[in-house]
């Protein structure tokens, strides 16, 4: 019998639950003993689901108060010495969250992308004296929570060499010295579930599918040869890719079974077939984990049909990855239009597709039903008039080179633009957006209800746009910004002003910790009927004398940020948004904005995971940012902002973009991120963030100087920017008025020590 299985399920809950509780009790609303109970209900509600979707083996330990890989890391007793020797709930939060008081501060731990997802997890800090010891019981309780339900449970881990491959060190040294170490507290793990009765357990390894150094290789052989003397059975699973090089190696381990994703790599299956034995399990990766189209089910069971009398009795079926990465159940999007409705499946629905697969090649009869609807909707996607627009596709034809350049080359703009801006050395500004507080969301609430006419919404917005004006005059920033009240979400605001997207209620998906986003869906063609940002940022800019900046959202992170339509190559669709955000930019010039920012958060992002792939995504993902930002006259400054990323690997193609500005986040890393700029001379001009804007810390002055002066070792001071890290939505406006006010003082400490641009 065909075996259907999960690689771990989103864990916000419905409606949320988690984020609200979990603010509940940052801001000591409630206390433990609530914050439990609702993670309790959370879970066990999402196993009866996963239970009633047919699964036969459910994941656990896949559930997280904020982050699977910090977990892990107190799990195996990895606790930086800054936060002290006890392993307990505060000690957690503070590793991700920070800790705001004076008499006791903490800079959380690094956040950085999970893989090529926008998932954001916290980075393990290791030292070549690192220690390991078994330091949490969590996944054991929730084990045994999950038996005493009746169902079987396959714990979820991370592996030994992808938990270190993603840890950090301030020191030079070999961490795979570490596994001696690291090893028999997995396999104290191991153990401990198989006396709780656990017959398997899944250990990710997804560094499997990387470019791997033969000494990180050559470790798996090594770790899994001890490990499989554990008595459990061992899942390997690997996602987000092929194994490629790895692949022999992966199909040789002393394991009991393994995972592959043939959503993202289909081609693998034969190399697979080819090395690995099937007296082992094999799972099959074939409903997509990170995105929300239906699967073509008819293609699915033709692959299933490949390999299903070799492994009978051994065949799993699963997602591609975990289901993590999208929104929880389709069924709740009750306003969404029938037709593209149909198009659609969320983890429940995904669920439920293996069950539909394993019924079509057991029970084929069964299955006609729901195989039949499957490919009505998948016919009825491809044809659509909905998803293709002439229009577009003439305008995609008409672009050259001409479209992807500036004017001229950066020096000469940089003189226009001083001659226009008159900044003084080291200019302060923010990222964009100011706190989003309650009023401001039940303004925005009230208008989509239609509580406030267009007028009144309009007039509340500008009410808000003229306080945030006011609030940066009296702090002293240099560059102002509108604040972006109107804005429920960067991404999500473009996208609802665009044609070519689809947005759903409950669409949400956790971006870390308890900050969770609803991504829109691309569906077709993208267009702009008309200028989104204009009207508010030319009435912000009517407030004040100094200079605004106009706020955009780029492509790439429109694209990265988005569930997009899969029948066409992702650069196509980027060229289709900075086609319209090129128009966007045309008409902000027009009213007389001088500085537009064009964010690309997740450039990086959407790096292909090995090497071999990077030249044609850089080649597309910089020329989108060209096509949008090129039509700028000389005189208008370009900014461009990134969110946490190693920029090493990828510098020359960030300096391509041809950016006039650059804000980066580095203040968490303490501007290590700079390393990438001491051996590269970036040619313009940068603000590396001094105020970490995702922990509740206010910066002090003295801590903005240390980083700033950091900056200036490996940038020449002349090109440096003063800015936060990020926006300041999820901040609160006494915090944010200290925190910049210590920043502007930090700004002017340096310009008296006598830098000039």
């Amino acid at each position: 019998m065909i075996k259907i299985h999960n690689l771990g399920f989103p864990r916000i809950g419905e409606n949320r639950k988690l984020k609200f509780t979990l603010e509940r009790y940052w801001r000591g609303e409630i206390d433990y003993s609530t914050l439990h109970a609702t993670a309790v209900e959370i879970r066990q509600q999402h196993w009866r689901l996963q239970a009633n979707c047919g699964l036969d083996l459910i994941p656990v330990g896949d559930f997280s108060y904020y982050d699977q890989v910090l977990d892990t890391s107190i799990m195996l007793g990895v606790v930086p010495e800054r936060f002290g020797s006890s392993i307990d709930l505060d000690t957690y939060f503070r590793m991700a969250r920070g800790r705001a008081n004076d008499d006791l501060p903490f800079r959380a731990c690094e956040m950085t992308k999970w893989f090529d997802t926008n998932y954001h997890y916290l980075t393990p800090e290791v030292d070549a004296n690192q220690q390991f010891a078994l330091s949490s019981s969590k996944l054991f309780d929730e084990t045994r929570e999950l038996q005493l339900l009746g169902y079987q449970p396959k714990p979820v881990l991370i592996g030994p060499l992808t938990w270190l491959w993603l840890a950090k060190t301030n020191s030079d040294f070999n961490k795979l010295d570490l596994l001696e170490r690291l090893l028999p507290v997995y396999e104290n793990i191991l153990q401990r579930l198989a006396y709780q009765g656990v017959d398997w357990v899944q250990i990710d390894e997804p560094i499997l599918v990387l470019d791997l150094p033969e000494a990180w290789r050559n470790a798996f052989a090594q770790v899994y040869d001890r490990l499989q003397k554990c008595p459990v059975k061992i899942l390997l699973a690997t996602y987000f890719g092929a194994l490629g090089e790895n692949a022999a190696l992966t199909c040789e381990l002393a394991v009991a079974g393994l995972h592959i994703d043939l959503v993202r790599a289909p081609e693998q299956l034969a190399t697979v077939l080819d090395n690995f034995s099937n007296s082992k399990v094999l799972s099959l990766g074939l409903v997509d984990g990170r995105n929300i189209w239906r699967s073509d089910l008819d293609a699915a069971i033709a692959t299933i049909a490949t390999v299903r009398e070799r492994f009978a009795g051994q065949l799993w079926l699963a997602p591609s990855c975990s289901l993590l990465h999208v929104p929880i159940d389709l069924e709740r999007e009750t306003a969404l239009e029938p037709t593209l409705k149909s198009w659609l499946a969320f983890a429940r629905q995904k669920l439920t597709e293996l069950e539909v697969l394993r019924l079509a090649i057991e029970e084929p009869a069964s299955a006609e039903p729901e195989l039949s609807i499957s490919a009505n909707a998948i016919r009825s996607r491809r044809e659509s008039g909905l998803v293709h627009n002439p229009l577009v596709q003439a305008r995609l034809s008409k672009i050259d080179a001409a479209l992807t350049q500036r004017q001229n080359p950066f020096p000469v703009r940089r003189e226009q633009q001083q001659a226009r801006l008159n900044l003084p050395s080291y200019p302060t500004t923010t990222i964009g957006s100011f706190p989003q507080t309650a009023e401001i969301r039940q303004t925005r609430a009230d208008h989509k209800r239609g509580l406030l006419s267009d007028a009144e919404y309009v007039g509340q917005m500008k009410q808000t746009i003229a306080f945030c004006v006011r609030e940066q005059e009296a702090l002293g920033l240099d560059v102002l910004v509108h604040g972006e009240a109107e804005r429920n979400d960067m991404v999500e605001y473009f996208g609802e002003q665009l044609e070519g997207f689809l947005f759903t209620s409950h669409g949400w998906v956790q971006s870390y910790g308890s900050r969770c986003v609803k991504p829109p869906i691309i569906f077709g063609d993208v267009s702009r009927p008309k200028p989104m940002t204009v009207s508010w940022i030319e009435y912000a800019q009517s407030l004040t004398a100094k200079p605004m900046k106009g706020m955009l959202t780029g492509p790439v992170t429109i694209l990265n940020w988005s569930f997009v339509r899969d029948d066409q190559p992702r650069s196509v669709t980027a060229y289709q948004l900075a086609l319209a955000l090129r128009e966007e930019v045309a008409d902000l010039e027009a009213a007389g904005i001088p500085i537009i920012q064009i964010d690309e958060a997740a450039f990086r992002e959407g790096l292909p995971l090995r090497q071999l792939g990077w030249g044609d995504y850089l080649d597309w993902a910089v020329r989108a940012f060209r096509i949008c930002s090129s039509g700028a006259k000389d005189s208008t400054q370009i900014h461009t902002h990134m969110c946490y990323s190693e920029f090493n690997d990828i510098i020359a193609a960030i300096a391509d973009m041809d950016a006039d500005v650059i804000t980066i986040e580095t203040s968490r890393s303490n501007m290590e991120l700079l390393d990438a700029f001491i051996n590269f001379e970036y040619p313009n001009q940068i603000g590396p963030g001094v105020y970490d804007i995702h922990s509740p810390n206010v910066p002090t002055t003295q801590d903005m100087v240390a980083l700033l002066k950091r900056a200036a070792e490996r940038i020449d001071p002349g090109k440096l920017w003063v800015n936060p890290d990020c926006g300041l939505k999820t901040r609160q406006w006494q915090d944010v008025r200290t925190s910049l006010a210590h920043m502007i003082t930090a700004a002017k400490t340096l310009r008296s020590a006598g830098a000039s641009l």
